[in-house]
């Protein structure tokens, strides 16, 4: 079994999961370009090894870029193993133990979960600080520009540690971070995260602000930064409940900090409070669109160190399918039992289609009882963590597989009427949604396509020719559909995972979408202010065809197998 990003790269290779490169190729657009491509072929592609980077690190990508890598990423032969193993681990928690001996057969249960606790260790030398930069330099680590409109270089995985300064409880979060100069990066939180809420405590003491970011290590700790855990969950606790082992921690160098021994780097800095916030951006984001420049914390570097064979993870995000997509199908295995045991054991199972970017829309499966119980599960859900993102919540029976398109718009042909069972509401939205008149607050919409009780009849119900119908905003059809989207003229309203990627970011609820004549109609356009909308419109994510050429003509020598061209050639009518 792996336990560092080392073996795990041998153990890839070792299932036919990795490609190695070794001709050279440019950490500034060339690799990402190359991951972009791989990411979008057939069940994700494989596992990318550049070992030609201009510095002494090889660059690792794609590592969790399909459903068998990120569960082999965990520990597990498939993802159902995660939700199965929480599953026990709550069922065991909560059975009721009434008798004396009843209570001491716990004993072992709570021993093998104390067992998971994250230790500290003194070690004359650990494997992170194997080798201590006399003079640390971030432009000796081959951090990836991605896009051609990208703000600069940027650390798309890495593990920022913090701490509260009034309890001292640890957070591990993910926050790209910048490279502003060899010794400064910025340090991209959203006001909701807990790294920004530890932020604003040190604001109030006056004192520095101690950082350590970590990369590599054990390819469970990624997928542990990245998972909206509850704050009061330390990721290493959860680490070491999937590995069944606890994770070795080890003080840093230069600031009060505990970080995993296996890291591959650790970046050790602090945050001045009293420094003024520096622009960051923009970067070609999750959402297949670029987040706009906003002003950020900056962090100065006080010392870097990395293990002796140190590969540098990195993911490439932008227009989906990529390796997130992946990485999320495994979050919600882990939403979904505690959703069921806490706020609505209803609920049969949830899927976030990688084309709602994770955050735009939510189909949930429930186990139908009584009248209005698709609407108490919306509200459930925009009222569970980062869930309140979503800008809609489709809500079906538990007979219909929320996994296949055509069981969906079959829910939506049989038990949908629009003008009775949509409901409309608002709420917070992700910090990066573009299309809200009011930046992270907007509308909100769900959809109830579940069989319908007595009590919610209605006479409403009539005939439409189409379940749902994508039209260009110069040529919409008098056809009567139950769903009608309408997009851009540029739009291939033909390409159907392109048309719901353009209506999950393109819409505020609140002013786009409408039930006219038993229809839902949908203004998936580009907003300007003719529309009343007065925030800048992003470029949609693409990448520049000076680096698609250069990637063109260097294919065959990369040993990559057959050629796949870019996907950026798609999308290219759809920049501005």
């Amino acid at each position: 079994m792996y336990f560092d990003l080392v073996s795990y790269i041998d153990y890839l290779e070792s299932r036919g999961e990795l490609i190695t490169i070794a001709e050279f190729v440019d950490p500034e657009l060339e690799i990402a370009e190359i991951t972009d491509r791989i990411a979008k072929s057939e069940g994700g592609g494989k596992a990318l090894l550049f070992t030609n980077t201009g510095t002494e690190f090889p660059v690792l990508t794609n590592a969790f870029g399909s459903e068998k890598r990120i569960a082999a990423a965990l520990g597990l032969s498939k993802l159902d193993e995660l939700s199965e193993n929480i599953d026990q681990i709550f069922s065991d928690l909560s059975r009721p133990r009434n008798g004396f001996v009843d209570k001491l057969k716990a004993l072992p249960l709570l021993k093998q979960i104390s067992d998971f606790f994250p230790k500290t260790i003194k070690t004359k030398t650990p494997q992170c600080q194997e080798i201590v930069m006399p003079s640390p330099k971030l432009s000796d680590i081959p951090v990836l520009k991605c896009w051609p409109l990208d703000g600069g270089r940027f650390i798309t995985l890495p593990l920022v540690h913090t701490k509260d300064p009034e309890t001292g409880a640890r957070n591990v979060g993910m926050y790209r971070m910048q490279i502003y100069s060899d010794m400064l990066t910025g340090m991209h939180w959203h006001r909701h995260k807990t790294g920004a809420a530890h932020l604003e405590k040190y604001r109030k003491t006056g004192k520095l602000m101690p950082i350590a970011v970590t990369l590599g290590g054990d390819p469970v700790y990624t997928w542990c930064a990245a998972a909206p855990l509850p704050e009061n969950v330390d990721e290493y606790l959860f680490a070491g409940f999937i590995r069944k082992k606890s994770v070795r921690m080890v003080k840093c160098i230069t600031q009060d900090i505990e970080v995993p021994e296996d890291s591959d780097f650790v970046i050790e800095g602090y945050i001045d409070p009293k420094e003024a916030c520096v622009p960051e951006g923009p970067f070609g984001d999750h959402t297949g669109f670029y987040s706009l420049q906003d002003p950020y914390p900056q962090m100065h570097v006080t010392c870097i160190s990395h293990r002796r064979g140190a590969v540098y993870p990195a993911t490439v995000v932008g227009i989906p399918p990529q390796e997130d997509a992946y990485i999320s199908r495994a979050i919600e295995k882990i939403f979904l039992k505690p959703i069921q045991m806490l706020i609505a054991p209803e609920i049969k199972d949830i899927y976030l289609p990688a084309t709602g970017v994770s955050h735009n829309i939510a189909i949930v499966s429930i186990n139908k009882k009584y009248p209005g119980q698709a609407i108490k599960i919306a509200n459930a859900m925009w009222g569970a963590g980062q869930m309140m993102f979503a800008k809609a919540i489709i809500v079906v029976d538990s007979d219909t597989d929320i996994y296949s398109t055509n069981s969906i718009f079959e829910a939506f042909a049989r038990h949908w009427t629009p003008a009775t069972d949509t409901y409309f509401s608002k709420g917070p939205l992700d910090v990066l949604d573009h299309a809200a008149r009011q930046q992270c607050f907007g509308g909100k919409i769900c959809i109830d396509a579940t069989q319908k009780l007595p009590e919610e009849n209605t006479k409403m119900q009539e005939e439409q020719n189409l379940t749902y119908l994508f039209c260009n905003s110069n040529n919409i059809p008098p056809t009567k559909a139950k769903l009608k989207i309408v997009f851009d003229p540029e739009v291939d309203v033909s390409d159907f995972d392109t048309c719901i990627w353009l209506a999950g970011n393109n819409i505020d609820v609140a002013y786009d979408c409408s039930i006219i004549d038993n229809s839902l109609l949908v203004d998936a356009c580009t907003k300007i202010a003719r529309d009343d909308f007065h925030r800048p419109w992003p470029n949609i994510v693409c990448m520049n065809s000076e680096t698609i050429d250069a990637v063109d003509k260097k294919w065959q020598q990369l040993g990559l197998g057959e050629f796949i061209p870019s996907p950026s050639l798609k999308y290219k009518k759809l920049e501005k």
